[in-house]
């Protein structure tokens, strides 16, 4: 009998390359940021089609607030923009929106947004969406070891039950499964902080398309070649 191609329910993107899609064309680097959110409308819109139950996307980073203060500020707009523009379409299709990340340093507004739209679709399970603003993989883990040392230092917590669900538990994820497949654009092989710990067993897929150029035709293909994939998680395939 063949075997069944496995599903990549959870699927997380490093959506990489909007910039430099913009540069190549001589435009303004916002241009290509703007074009990449177009995209993303796209790719969350088909993902339940797909097999998808849960998309992330790492839209902003705690390391991007190094870039100019126009590009950041611009970034800002277009998250703000996307969530007043698309809040009802998502309502409508059934769609889960939810942030992770440190918000403390974003702004007000943004803030209020975010925490607005989670509440209005956080009964909807056709696709969970989760987008990482100001997030990064190593902030992640500090604010959670952070919290457990503080509830051992309460007498809440023994030091001994600290286990892998404890800290998964206390992650920004911690009522998301891990992903099963990362895929990153724009021809960069790095996972660049995003989700340190939750990937521990997932599947990679480095493509050169940048961003923008990111269709749902090559998420097809490249969610074929994962369901083809043996995953073992450190087991052996029996004879």
């Amino acid at each position: 009998m063949p075997k069944q191609p496995r599903p990549a329910e959870h699927v997380a993107i490093i959506m990489d390359g909007n910039g430099r899609w913009a540069t190549q064309k001589g435009w303004p680097r916002l241009v290509g940021h703007r074009r990449g959110a177009e995209r993303v409308k796209e790719i969350v819109r088909v993902a339940p089609d797909l097999g998808i139950r849960w998309l992330t996307v790492y839209a902003f980073s705690t390391e991007n607030w190094k870039r100019s203060t126009e590009e950041v500020l611009g970034l800002m707009s277009i998250f703000a923009r996307y969530i007043e523009r698309e809040a009802d379409r998502l309502a409508a299709e059934g769609v889960r929106m939810r942030f992770i990340g440190d918000r403390s340093r974003l702004d007000p507004k943004l803030q209020r947004l975010m925490s607005g739209i989670e509440e209005r679709t956080r009964t909807f399970t056709r696709l969970n969406f989760t987008v990482a603003i100001n997030y990064g993989g190593r902030d992640e883990m500090l604010r959670a070891t952070r919290a457990l040392a503080a509830e051992v230092a309460a007498g809440r917590l023994a030091p001994e039950a600290i286990d892998e669900a404890a800290i998964s538990a206390r992650l920004d994820t911690g009522d998301l499964p891990d992903p099963d497949l990362v895929i990153r654009t724009s021809g960069e092989t790095r996972t660049s902080n995003f989700l340190l710990w939750q990937t521990a067993y997932a599947e990679y897929e480095f493509t050169p398309t940048l961003w923008p150029d990111f269709t749902p035709s090559e998420l097809e293909q490249i969610l074929a070649r994962f369901g083809n994939r043996d995953r073992r998680f450190g087991g052996v395939v029996s004879a």
